[in-house]
């Protein structure tokens, strides 16, 4: 197991495309997902949950993302990871993001806080003590507003097969471009029973921790509220999958085909 328990489970876990009037999302949503390696054994577990929150004198979404191992694992690479975004209710801009990760010794600990007004990210390195200041993309997203931005601004009567989504996101200290295609509709086998699924594919560099730009695999829910449902990542040494196992707090009704 290696950094990217967290990151697939919260920079890829739900990638959407553009334009609803009626919110996906809503203070109070949660959603559980446990994690598998290689098919079999139990590698972690992760959360993200969405609460209301006054940034600044302006209302905003304070969502936080927690990962940490489990089982076996957990005794010889021991991860424990933590996400926030406080981000505009109205508009889905971050203001502020924080990443304080600990993975199997490898620490980090950064605040970025962003100006939309004039495209700039102010990035408090706390490990370190070194503060920078970056040029941002208009309207620049960060590592979980991309999830929700994408979610609420999903056009599923202009989805194409192949067709791709590009987000500007700054992560760290870097302006990211990502990359997200559509592979078109599916119905997967869940926890839950059986769920009409959109199947995305987001693009990711390979090299160390995946085999290819194409390994990963996205399904989230067809319906009003796009929920995450299972990530599969064809990883450098094995694979790891992410399946959502518990929610709470939905805007709008879960749709289930078939349950078990």
């Amino acid at each position: 197991m290696n950094k990217t328990l967290l990151y697939i489970i919260v920079f890829f876990l739900m990638q959407p495309l553009f334009a609803q009037n009626e919110s996906s999302f809503g203070a109070g949503e949660w959603f559980r997902f446990e994690m598998s390696y290689s098919g079999f054994l139990k590698a972690g577990e992760a959360t993200i949950t969405v609460k209301d929150a006054i940034y600044k004198n302006k209302p905003v979404y304070h969502v936080v993302g927690k990962g940490w191992t489990t089982g076996a694992i957990k005794w010889f690479f021991k991860v424990e990871d933590r996400y926030e975004s406080y981000f505009d209710k109205q508009k889905i801009v971050p203001y502020k993001f924080i990443r304080n990760i600990d993975e199997g010794g490898h620490t980090k600990n950064i605040e970025i806080t962003f100006d939309q007004d004039i495209n700039k990210a102010y990035v408090n390195n706390i490990k370190h003590n070194r503060q920078s200041v970056f040029d941002t993309e208009p309207n620049i997203q960060d590592m979980i507003s991309t999830f929700y931005y994408l979610r609420d601004n999903l056009d599923i009567k202009n989805l194409r097969i192949g067709g791709e989504v590009h987000v500007n996101m700054f992560f760290d200290e870097e302006n990211y471009g990502f990359k997200l295609k559509y592979l078109g509709k599916e119905l997967i086998d869940t926890e839950f029973g059986k769920i009409k699924a959109l199947k995305f594919r987001p693009y990711v560099m390979a090299g160390r921790v995946f085999k290819e730009e194409e390994s990963l695999t996205l399904w989230v829910s067809n319906d009003k509220n796009k929920v995450p449902l299972r990530i599969q990542a064809d990883l450098a040494v094995g694979s790891l999958r992410a399946d959502l196992d518990a929610f709470k707090g939905l805007k709008h009704p879960f749709k289930i085909v078939v349950e078990d």
